[in-house]
């Protein structure tokens, strides 16, 4: 395993680009998986199971990075809502493949914001070395993941719902009561993994605030351009996740080439979850794109 920071321009200003790559990036290596986190603002962390393709059965490089503005990256906690951009994650995923020297042949795996970013990279460039995409626990549309979470939220047992909302309304969730209730849902639809993975933790707690990023509100809709992704995709969901059939399902009904899992005892992170079926599910779709 490596890691550093990458310097990355972006309209005259220098920022730097934390990564962390597990396996070799050699010239007779399979093409590496560049992994996009989600949760906007945090990091990494909560991907690293995905560091089980650089070994075992058919193993490939994996590139993991901190997106600008979260953790271990520059942040950036003064900038206006208008900075956090697409154009602006779009040019630190391709200053990033350029950096490794990638730009030939690799793939992607987005999961949940991260996966937004990938599908709105690859219909913008067009990328020709993308042999393929994987987008995880995502979503096709804001306003039916906002939908979907609401009413997860409110099915919860004992005012989970009824707490997260107050204390979301009233701006005060760094109360305990809030925290707990948060992490009741987590708990039921991020991650049913038990113990509680430390990684997830760390992730969490890595919510860097800079900018007030709006990508989640109910505006972003993909659906009218989901067609005009050109790479091979292999969707995933989880039984228990709150991007529910509906949410993701776009993308299999618009793509030209799809495969769609659903892991049946998994919710949002099914890496974790139903770890050993989730690799063996990743490595063999990968290997169909070389």
């Amino acid at each position: 395993m490596t890691e550093g920071k990458i310097p990355f321009s972006y309209n005259g200003e220098a920022f730097e680009t934390y990564y962390k790559v597990v396996g070799e990036l050699v010239s007779d290596a399979p093409p590496p998986l560049i992994v996009v986190h989600g949760a906007p603002g945090t990091s990494h962390d909560y991907l690293i199971p995905l560091s089980d393709i650089a070994t075992g059965p058919s193993p490939r490089p994996v590139i993991f990075y901190d997106q600008i503005g979260s953790s271990r990256s520059t942040h950036l906690p003064n900038k206006p809502d208008q900075f956090w951009s697409f154009d602006l994650f779009i040019a630190e995923l391709q200053n990033l493949v350029r950096h490794f020297q990638v730009e030939n042949a690799y793939h992607i795996l987005g999961h949940s914001w991260g996966a937004m970013i990938a599908v709105e990279f690859l219909v913008r460039h067009h990328p020709k070395g993308v042999k393929s995409v994987v987008l995880a626990n995502t979503l096709a549309t804001a306003s039916s993941y906002n939908a979907a979470v609401k009413r997860m939220e409110w099915a919860m047992p004992g005012g989970v719902g009824d707490t997260i909302r107050k204390h979301q309304e009233n701006g005060t969730t760094e109360d305990p009561v809030y925290k707990k209730a948060i992490m009741s849902f987590y708990e039921a639809h991020a991650c049913r993994a038990k113990p509680f993975p430390k990684e997830i933790i760390f992730t969490l707690s890595q919510q860097a605030g800079d900018g007030e990023r709006s990508i989640f509100n109910d505006i972003w809709d993909f659906r009218d351009q989901i067609h005009m992704i050109d790479v091979p995709g292999l969707l995933i969901n989880g039984e228990y996740d709150y991007m529910t059939d509906s949410v993701c399902g776009p993308y299999f009904s618009e793509m030209k080439k799809i495969k769609w899992i659903k892991f049946a005892e998994s919710s949002h992170m099914p890496h974790w979850e139903e770890r050993e079926r989730y690799m063996g599910v990743l490595r063999e779709f990968l290997s169909l794109w070389e």
